[in-house]
């Protein structure tokens, strides 16, 4: 069984000393040959396998290419490359050479682009070939750009450099994008002394990894959940990492989950639901002994039923991109579903209210973290960053509230709860109590004005049959939420769509919805 019991839930693990003189590459790399495992297969990619040898040769040899190219420490390299070995011997190479990779989503657009190279003035950009037409009608638009790697650059792998660079544990490491689910996305910039943290807080002692473990993360590798699932926490104990260039579908999950065997997934909500829907073997096809599940809330039905399908748990925690990893998480024998658990050892947590008072018991407050994965701020933009970081404390934007038994519930995101009749409803609680009916796929809430400008709850939702979209299935799913909860809360109308807007790791971006949807309320249910 993965993970603590429920005795050893608060007992906190001693916090690393990490040396002064410290290089992330290094220690992941340079850790597993150290432990005998040169011959161990690290990672599995959809062209083959990497030995933690390989993989070390082929990172040295990055790290003096980018030497060569005159790209120095502290330059910034964009990062657009596809789940592949390219991706972790890019990242890891420039931190070997001291230069801060800079991770970006894969799914974005030309615009998109030059707005991170232009804003993190990348130096070189290293992209994978089939995403290169995105940027090739702005490369010569960007001077401070020098240099264009393409995922093809086995060419360039022909020498190595023997010692990593000097850097120090407090030096910048990398920069992760916040994923947009609330507007621009601003450069997060983590530390050298980050990533490893997260292995011994998070992923040995709560998640409980191991060397003979298989890890497949639906999550890519360009966004901190993933990040840490198919690179940081494999290689913290000699673990093995599957990869895939394919979008993550209940499809091209199970070919991974069959052929390669993988002990744990890392999966979001919606994943999982979509998981549940499409009508996959069950049990006896997967060799899982526990699944991870972050991004968003995981509704209690969705880990329930995956519970009885499969005959493993799911794992449910929070992160953020700014704190890099999960530092909230229910327990494998300790699972409460609808719950995301306890705070992960190594980290503090308040809820506070508006003034920054900590609130009682059962009260929704803000939920604010502190713990030695915290980025050191926002590049290039003072006011979040002062906003966000406030001394040891990271405003997670998140609300929350604490049950009798001390488990933390999600209420929604900050600026995602709604005042109704002078009462806050939790969008979370209504997206639960609509994921119940047995039409509904996926459920978005918002809050919407009605004529008289006043907020109310507005769904948005995907069927599991789009056909069923009616009126009067409308008029039934209000009823449904009454049911379950109080009569405030229920959505006052509903919208069906063919699918909501999601991030790539397939977080729900409610921000678009209120754009489609957040104005005055006609007479025909319609949002304008």
């Amino acid at each position: 069984m993965l993970g603590l019991s429920t005795a050893d839930r608060t007992v906190s693990p001693p916090l690393l000393s990490i040396p002064r003189n410290y290089n992330a590459a290094f220690d992941l790399l340079e850790s597993n040959l150290r432990a005998g495992r040169g011959a161990k297969v690290a990672f599995i990619d959809d062209q083959g396998t990497y030995t933690y040898s390989e993989l070390t040769t082929r990172v040295k040899q990055f790290a003096h290419a980018l030497g060569r190219l005159g790209v120095e420490p502290e330059h910034r390299v964009l990062v657009c490359l596809q789940d592949s070995i390219d991706f972790p011997v890019a990242f890891l190479g420039c931190i070997w050479a001291g230069v801060i990779p800079v991770a970006v989503n894969t799914g974005l657009k030309t615009p998109d682009y030059q707005y991170l190279l232009e804003d993190s003035r990348a130096r070189a950009l290293v992209v994978s070939e089939s995403l290169l037409p995105q940027f090739e009608p702005i490369l010569s638009g960007v001077p401070r750009l020098k240099h264009v790697i393409t995922s093809s650059f086995t060419a360039l792998l022909t020498e190595c450099a023997q010692q990593p660079a000097s850097t120090c544990c407090d030096d910048a490491c990398f920069w992760l994008y916040s994923s947009g689910s609330t507007g621009t996305p601003k450069g997060t910039i983590h530390l050298h002394s980050s990533l490893i943290q997260t292995a011994e807080l998070y992923a040995r002692p709560v998640l409980g990894i191991r060397e003979d473990d298989v890890v497949l993360s639906a999550a890519k590798l360009f966004f901190a959940y993933g990040l840490g699932n198919a690179l940081t926490f494999p290689l913290s104990v000699g673990a093995t990492a599957v990869l895939m260039r394919d979008r993550p579908t209940p499809e091209a999950i199970f070919t991974r989950l069959r052929e390669h065997r993988p002990t744990i997934f890392c999966g979001v909500p919606t994943l999982y639901a979509s998981i549940l829907a499409s009508e996959l073997p069950a049990r006896e096809a997967l060799n899982l002994r526990g699944c991870v599940s972050a991004g968003e809330a995981l509704p209690k039905e969705i880990g329930e039923r995956w519970r009885r399908h499969f005959g493993v748990d799911i794992l449910d925690g929070i992160g953020s991109t700014e704190m890099l990893h999960i530092f909230l998480s229910n327990r494998f024998n300790d699972i409460c579903y609808g719950t995301t658990g306890y705070v992960v050892p190594g980290y503090e947590i308040k809820l506070v209210d508006e003034s920054g008072a900590e609130v009682n018991q059962g009260q929704i407050g803000e939920l604010i973290v502190a713990g030695p994965t915290a980025a050191s701020g926002y590049w290039n933009n003072r006011a979040k960053s002062v906003h966000t970081f406030s001394g040891r404390w990271t405003r997670s934007g998140d609300k929350y509230y604490q049950d009798a038994n001390g488990h933390y519930i999600h209420a929604g995101r900050a600026d995602d709860m709604l005042k109704v009749s002078g009462l806050y409803v939790a969008p979370t609680e209504v997206e639960s109590a609509l994921m119940t009916h047995p039409c509904v796929l996926e459920a978005a809430v918002i809050g919407s004005e009605d004529s008289h400008g006043l907020l109310k709850p507005l769904a948005c939702i995907v069927l599991k049959d789009r056909h069923l979209a009616s009126d009067l299935l409308a008029e039934q799913l209000k009823q449904h939420v009454k049911s379950v909860l109080q009569p405030h809360k229920y959505p006052r109308w509903v919208q069906f769509l063919a699918e909501l807007p999601k991030t790539a790791t397939g977080k729900i971006q409610r921000f678009k919805l209120r754009e489609m949807y957040g104005r005055h309320i006609e007479a025909n249910g319609a949002a304008q």
